[in-house]
């Protein structure tokens, strides 16, 4: 199993707009297509207006596969253009298990 960590620093003031659009139309559809939230939070110290969420994946053959299903869903573009702008930089970290981990992801 491998975790992508995604950060996303948002503009002041955009956190409330960001997270309820998200729950209301971005969520379903990737709840839908990526599969397995490992998490989704926000920042109260350090770094502000951070999202950070975390997906599941078996292989990076997995997440290329539902990434690139994720961008052919017309519900998926037309939130991102709602979203974007509230965006100031995202970053992606790839997430791999130290050899001793043995969870496996239950659907």
């Amino acid at each position: 199993m491998i975790v992508e960590e995604r950060i996303y620093t948002l503009h002041p003031g955009q956190t409330a707009f960001y997270l309820a659009t998200y729950e209301a139309e971005g969520m379903p559809i990737q709840k839908r297509i990526l599969g397995r939230m490992v998490g989704y939070y926000t920042t109260e110290f350090g770094p502000l207006n951070q999202v950070i969420h975390m997906w599941a994946y078996e292989s990076l053959a997995e997440r290329a596969e539902r990434r690139a299903a994720l961008f052919k869903d017309q519900g998926w573009l037309d939130y991102l253009k709602k979203v974007r702008p509230c965006v100031a930089t995202q970053e992606s970290k790839l997430l791999m298990p130290a050899p001793f981990l043995t969870v496996k992801w239950q659907d």
